[in-house]
């Protein structure tokens, strides 16, 4: 069978499946809809967590980012799965012990103001809104590619499935999907990459395969052999870094505090039973996400020098067949700028006549590799996972922060709970509608947005959060403070940096104390809890019952059953 029939079928099967899930396990009530009925297994908590985790950033474009920046592409890694940590041991048990359905939720009741909670959802729904956009313009991009349908028709089809899935079950249909979506794309991500490390170097282990020799006979290492491929086409070694340390560790700090910080990710932790189960599904998804992160790395290298030895000095009419396919798409191009018909690929811009998407490079590596059509099929069908699980939790953030946080707790108290559900529905249908929208016509800054959604993240939850834990004096105008100021730098950083909206975009040399805009959350951050802590020193300090719920949150004894309110 071809790669499109494969594609149609694989894809086919687990729509229906997802799709079955979702009608088995219709919410019922609100809590059903919020929280899945705060009932969801451990290892099934652990599972949907992971697939939550690792939308379509992580299964497409983190190994495309590592294939063309090389050690510098180590800070997604490190930022990305160092926040899970920080997340699983920092925040969600004492989370999960106040008992709330959503992040703002926390943030209105722990500082006792509703203008709190407003400035909450304001920054959720940008965090959101940002991410969420990119993710349905990657359903897109796998539909147009591997089904033959115009991208916009691709993200239709994903608009329409997730609304399904998320609108009917909530969080209940959401948790159950994203175990089997979980399957689907560790397989998919997996599969290829043992077949490729085969392939290459005899050893089926990718992670062992990276640092192995060529099975070619040669002795030489792998990672030699694209060292020396990427100097001789004028890039930098692929084990050498360009970032400064300071901006390392900037971005590495603002991924993993953003990480801990994420909306969609937290109210993970709101659905089982105990604290101690918290614990045990933040541990388990930790687990399930680390085999897909330490593959990461070697499927960049995989993919790296093949499509160097596929494309490098090669006649253009000779190309096989994936490379006209992936041109269709836009996202590679081949301009023959000395018209000989042969492609260069190299780093001086003027002479290079080959620009290639980051995102491509998962998606095309099983193609590039000449493996069984099956299983590039397979592949499709776990980028699509990946990003409608994602997709789908992002949307109940935003559902949640407008139904419950905003209407049930803000306009409209005395609504009764029939009435909050379809609440909650009709603003997850136009969340749907709104993501779509952004798939299908993307504004120009979405896709620098959706890599600074940590950074936004970091300079406007996590501050908030910690402190509202962890420090029992905090108060709604320290907190209200700082997270005003907290995004408001973030935002202008960015519009003046990356998008360009203040005028011409600045030279590096004019970076704030030489940081990126992909790691200034980490400035933002520190300004954050530094304008909440001076605001907090001089303003009063929160109610005595306040202070006691903090105080509860903390207490590990008795902790067996969270509090629900």
């Amino acid at each position: 069978m071809s790669v499109q029939v494969w594609t149609y079928l694989l894809v086919g099967i687990t729509f229906t499946l997802y799709i079955g899930i979702a009608i088995w396990s219709r919410a019922g009530s609100t809590k059903e809809f919020y929280v899945a009925g705060g009932g969801v297994s451990p290892l099934a908590n652990g599972m949907a967590t992971a697939a939550d985790w690792m939308s379509a950033a992580s299964f497409i474009s983190m190994a495309g980012i590592i294939a063309f920046a090389g050690y510098d592409g180590s800070v997604y890694l490190m930022g990305w799965t160092g926040g899970y940590v920080l997340l699983a041991l920092l925040l969600a048990p004492y989370l999960r012990k106040f008992g709330k359905f959503t992040v703002p939720d926390f943030i209105g009741d722990r500082y006792y103001s509703n203008t709190a909670r407003m400035v909450a959802v304001f920054c959720a729904l940008i965090v959101s809104f940002t991410y969420v956009a990119g993710q349905m313009r990657g359903v897109g991009v796998v539909f147009s590619r591997f089904l033959q349908v115009d991208i916009n028709t691709g993200v239709i089809i994903g608009m329409i499935i997730v609304l399904f899935y998320a609108v009917l079950g909530g969080m209940k249909g959401i948790t159950y999907t994203q175990v089997a979506q979980y399957c689907v794309l560790i397989f998919a991500f997996m599969v290829p990459a043992i077949f490729i490390s085969f392939q290459m170097t005899g050893n089926p282990v990718p992670q062992l395969g990276m640092g192995s020799t060529l099975n070619d006979g040669s002795g030489t290492f792998l990672m030699d052999r694209l060292n020396g491929l990427s100097t001789e086409l004028g890039f930098a070694e692929y084990t050498d870094g360009t970032k400064s340390v300071i901006d390392v560790f900037a971005i590495t700090l603002a991924l993993m505090v953003g990480t801990a910080g994420l909306p969609h990710v937290i109210v993970r932790f709101f659905t089982v039973k105990r604290v101690k189960d918290a614990r045990k599904s933040a541990g388990l998804a930790l687990l399930l996400i680390a085999i897909l992160y330490t593959t990461a790395p070697a499927v960049s290298v995989f993919a790296k020098i093949n499509l160097i030895d596929t494309v490098s000095n090669e006649e253009y009419s000779l190309m096989p067949a994936w490379f006209k396919n992936w041109e269709e798409t836009g996202l590679l191009t081949f301009d023959d700028k000395n018209k000989d018909g042969i492609i260069q690929y190299v780093a001086d811009k003027d002479r290079n006549e080959l620009t290639v998407d980051n995102d491509i490079m998962v998606l095309a590596n099983p193609e590039i590799a000449n493996l069984p059509a099956w299983v590039i099929a397979l592949v499709a069908a776990g980028g699509l996972a990946a990003a409608l699980s994602t997709a789908a939790g992002l949307l109940l953030v935003i559902s949640a922060s407008v139904s419950h946080d905003l209407i049930k707790k803000v306009f409209k108290p005395n609504i009764s709970e029939k009435g909050e559900l379809w609440a909650a529905r009709g603003a997850a249908t136009v969340a749907v509608v709104i993501a779509g929208y952004f798939g299908i016509h993307p504004p120009g800054f979405v896709a620098a947005v959706v890599a600074l959604a940590f950074g936004l993240a970091a300079a406007s939850f996590f501050p908030a959060i910690v402190l509202g834990i962890f420090y029992k004096k905090m108060n709604k105008e320290g907190a209200i403070g700082g997270m005003i100021v907290g995004i408001s730098l973030m935002l202008f950083y960015m519009a003046k940096f990356k998008l360009g909206w203040l005028g011409e975009i600045p030279d590096k040399s004019e970076w704030w104390f030489g940081i990126s805009p992909e790691g200034f959350g980490t400035v933002a951050m520190i300004v954050n809890f530094v304008v909440a802590l001076v605001i907090n020193r001089f303003t009063p300090e929160p109610p005595e019952e306040v202070q006691e719920i903090v105080e509860n949150i903390r207490i590990p004894s008795g902790a067996g059953e969270a509090v629900d309110h």
